[in-house]
């Protein structure tokens, strides 16, 4: 993995943190320039009847960048779509395209847009799956075809064609990651984000991992959908 460039794009902050942390900590251990791609501010959140969107951007931005510093993060990028209003229309592939003939990773990682619901018990968040589509078009075919948003490649970002793509699944995954090595430094990530995630969340996470490591005999381990990107 060395001096690999690994871009996580997602929708919210600590979605990443949830899905690849253990995998993106692992990485940077090994070398990897591993850069995070938000696309909401996050700003809908929070039960506190004194907190507001305004103050929950600042935070939560705060949160990621002391989460991401925790990985051994090269950078953060952070779009402006308003939490829970995110749509994978052309504006939001636009600017992820943007980002990867900028940042030009080999590797990918996202939310997979094809998981809607949970066996757990949960609904997958519309921003999650609006998240994951855009980045999908925007790696194939919109990064790929110098047609496509012209003005980039007059600012001088030329195409890009990616060649991994990770799409975080952990209920049917097709690629199990150990992360036995890095999941003290996936819960200390996930600790930082204090406006979201409670202690019992905490052991939740850790429980899964231990379940989902299991079936590779690891400690601890992350599911992904792994697409290997025909050149």
């Amino acid at each position: 993995m060395k001096n690999k460039v690994v871009l996580g794009i997602a929708a919210h902050p600590d979605d990443l943190d949830f899905a690849a942390s253990g995998t993106i900590a692992k990485w940077t251990k090994q070398g990897a320039i591993c850069y995070y791609l938000i696309c909401t501010n996050g700003c809908k959140g929070s039960d506190d009847q004194a907190m507001t969107e305004e103050k929950l951007i600042k935070i939560r931005r705060q949160e990621q960048l002391n989460a991401g510093k925790v990985l051994g993060l090269k950078d953060f990028f952070f779009l402006k779509h308003n939490d829970t209003e995110l749509i994978a229309d052309l504006v939001l592939k636009k600017e992820i395209v943007y980002y990867i003939r900028k940042l030009k990773p080999e590797i990918v990682i996202t939310t997979d847009p094809t998981f809607i619901y949970s066996s757990f018990g949960f609904i997958n968040h519309t921003d999650h799956r609006a998240a994951g589509l855009a980045a999908i078009d925007a790696i194939f075919p919109m990064a790929r075809d110098r047609l496509t948003f012209p003005e980039h490649e007059r600012r001088g970002l030329l195409p890009h064609k990616v060649k991994i793509l990770y799409l975080a699944n952990f209920e049917k995954p097709t690629e199990i990651i150990d992360i036995s090595d890095s999941i003290d430094l996936k819960l200390k990530a996930l600790k930082a984000h204090k406006s979201q995630i409670s202690n019992e969340v905490i052991v939740r996470i850790k429980e899964r991992a231990k379940q989902l490591g299991k079936k590779r005999g690891y400690s601890f381990a992350e599911g992904f959908i792994k697409l290997n990107l025909l050149p």
